[in-house]
């Protein structure tokens, strides 16, 4: 901690930034935290050996660069620890019904669960959204899927990392602090 001092008034104690504790963490510890963003061992190694970061932004931008390199057995590791995103309270039985139904056929075409960012939709948008997504991309080819589906990781996992480093270093942009596609 570093005491900061105004003449005439007490020295007081700031705490560490968030991004300088990631920056400074064991690599265990990091590699933990990136995993929560996204379940890929070689993302979290990638991410976290690059430590460390001057601001928030070059953080997402390395997130962003060693998300484009997930190989497909990445990816797959990647997409296995994934779940439908969750209805918003008060959902009714019937769009419960109707989600659980679009997800099984999805992850019977594909093999997976549907992965979506709900970054910047209403909450009140969002089970549309998502049965809309689920609807639209059962039409695709599991290759162009694949590549679907890789950008919405990839749009998650960056999500994830500003919603855990909102505040922190020089980068503002950040959701709400929920974690949507959980």
């Amino acid at each position: 901690m570093t005491p900061t001092h105004l003449p005439g008034r007490p020295a007081i104690p700031t705490l560490p930034a968030v991004l300088d504790t990631f920056n400074s963490a064991p690599v265990e510890e990091a590699h933990k935290l990136l995993l929560d963003c996204l379940r890929s061992h070689r993302w979290a190694d990638r991410v976290s050996v690059h430590r460390p970061y001057p601001d928030v932004a070059s953080l997402l931008a390395a997130s962003d660069e060693a998300a484009y390199d997930l190989s497909p057995g990445d990816l797959a590791e990647a997409l296995a620890a994934e779940s439908l995103p969750t209805l918003p309270d008060g959902a009714y039985s019937a769009a419960h019904m109707a989600m659980s139904a679009a997800h099984a056929a999805y992850e019977s075409k594909f093999g997976h669960a549907f992965v979506i960012c709900l970054d910047g939709v209403p909450p009140t948008e969002a089970l549309d959204h998502v049965l809309e997504g689920i609807r639209s991309r059962l039409t695709n080819d599991p290759e162009d899927e694949r590549v679907v589906a890789a950008e919405e990781l990839r749009r998650l996992a960056k999500q994830r990392l500003a919603a855990r480093f909102r505040g922190a270093g020089s980068c503002a942009a950040g959701p709400d602090g929920a974690v949507p596609g959980r």
